[in-house]
């Protein structure tokens, strides 16, 4: 470096100093309107400035080395600014906000310490968690992340309202004249309340004003002054307490997610073990169903799989989550396409034992849906298969026949008998599931 002219060396210095905000720039998966965004530009900005200050007293490497280095500061700060107005980010974005609209509606009730929660806010931040999902990355990194901080402040939500709604359905809370301490549980248990309210504020970003930190002292606070009562001598009031406490611990899990969204094995799951192992059953199965599917006959199916698919479903459940939700989402997903394998043995087990059947006596409706189902077996062969797109012209044949298939289960009139109608009913759920499988494996998800 002693050789070097000081207009390189400091050129070299300046780079040092870019390097360490490109990996700034590109995990970053915030919006344009945040601190860390305009912190980002000015500081790529002025190493613009440091760039073009240094001399190159005509010399051409010195002006190459110039021109590259300002080359790639610009590119940084064109990626960055392409982050941020990226589709699937502002889609990420617009689901998100949806998210907030539908919290803020509820959580104000809860934030006064009364109200409950409705059905159509669980089933709405359902829809929010599989929409969010299902958005593609694309294997960028700050997409993951954004998607992933999105995801986990939702599916927190979800924890907390189904807590919520638990909490509920007890038989809470004791009269004040149970035992003395009773007023004191049943105060804490009001200001908990609320606390939910307030975490749910916080964790959607409509709380600006408070803090985890803070809400994690009150909510520690309230552990302290249960701790306190002398409830030894009372079983049904130490269990109060104790699902008290709980309902603490619970909402206190949840404030530790502001630097969770910045560990990339969060994240960026293609290391994760439990991705691993989800995969490595997802081959498995998918073994099994070619094997299956090659088999012409039935009764050579000899249904042996059946038993190796329910240890897989098993396993599956064994997989932890770790609260992750694209992990559960994996899961969930590995655990439908073990259910569409087990459902397809389990109707081809079905026609073939109604084919050895010598029984003549049948109602013509009943027969009429058993008609159908021997249609949607070989349909759902097809789905099974199937590894294509939404826009390919057999996902649509599929899908138009298996409509044609609700329709004609709609057109059995079972004329009274009880069974019919339970076949039918039974065999619209069935094509119904075949569908929503095909949707599924049609939906181009990503973890």
């Amino acid at each position: 470096m002693g050789n070097q002219h000081p207009s390189m060396i400091r050129l070299q210095e300046i780079m040092k100093e870019v390097k360490d905000l490109s990996s700034q720039v590109l995990s970053f998966s915030g919006l344009q309107t945040d601190k860390d965004y305009s912190k980002l530009e000015r500081a790529l900005t002025r190493q613009l400035f440091e760039i073009d200050s240094v001399d190159t007293e005509n010399k051409g490497e010195i002006q190459r080395a110039k021109r590259g280095a300002t080359h790639e500061v610009q590119s940084l700060l064109e990626t960055l600014q392409q982050n941020v107005n990226h589709p699937s980010r502002v889609e990420i974005e617009r689901v998100y906000l949806e998210a907030q609209n539908l919290v803020a509606q509820e959580v104000t009730p809860l934030r006064g310490g009364g109200g409950t929660i409705s059905d159509e806010f669980v089933d709405g931040i359902q829809d929010v968690i599989l929409r969010l999902t299902q958005i593609r990355t694309g294997g960028k990194v700050h997409l993951r992340k954004a998607r992933y901080r999105a995801l986990t402040r939702v599916c927190a939500v979800q924890d907390i309202i189904e807590s919520c709604m638990k909490q509920q359905a007890l038989s809470l809370p004791l009269s004040n004249n149970t035992h003395g301490s009773v007023t004191k549980i049943n105060s804490i248990m009001v200001d908990v309340n609320k606390s939910r309210g307030d975490l749910i504020a916080l964790l959607m970003g409509l709380n600006r004003a408070d803090s985890c930190g803070r809400l994690s002292r009150v909510l520690t606070g309230f552990l302290v002054e249960l701790d306190a009562l002398d409830v030894s001598g009372n079983t049904e009031v130490r269990n109060y307490r104790k699902q008290v406490v709980e309902e603490i611990n619970g909402l206190l899990k949840h404030l530790d997610l502001e630097g969770e969204g910045d560990a990339t094995c969060r994240y960026d799951l293609a290391q994760n073990d439990s991705i691993q192992k989800i995969e490595q059953i997802r081959y498995t199965v998918a073994q099994l169903r070619s094997h299956l599917l090659t088999i012409e006959k039935a009764n050579e199916l000899h249904f042996k799989h059946k038993a190796e698919l329910q240890g897989l479903l098993t396993r599956l459940d064994e997989v932890s989550t770790a609260r992750n939700p694209c992990i559960r989402e994996a899961r969930r997903r590995a655990v439908l396409e073990v259910q569409a394998v087990i459902t397809y043995i389990d109707l081809m087990e079905a026609l073939r034992k109604r084919a050895g059947d010598t029984c003549t006596e049948e109602h013509p409706s009943h027969k009429a849906v058993w008609n159908v189902l021997g249609s949607l077996s070989e349909l759902q062969r097809q789905v099974l298969v199937f590894d294509g797109k939404r826009a390919d012209k057999s996902y649509k044949l599929l899908e138009e026949l298996l409509t044609k298939q609700l329709l004609a289960l709609d057109a059995v009139d079972p004329q009274g008998d009880e069974m019919s109608k339970i076949a039918r009913k039974q065999a619209v759920r069935f094509a119904q599931n075949i569908l929503s499988y095909l949707d599924m494996k049609t939906d181009e998800w990503e973890y």
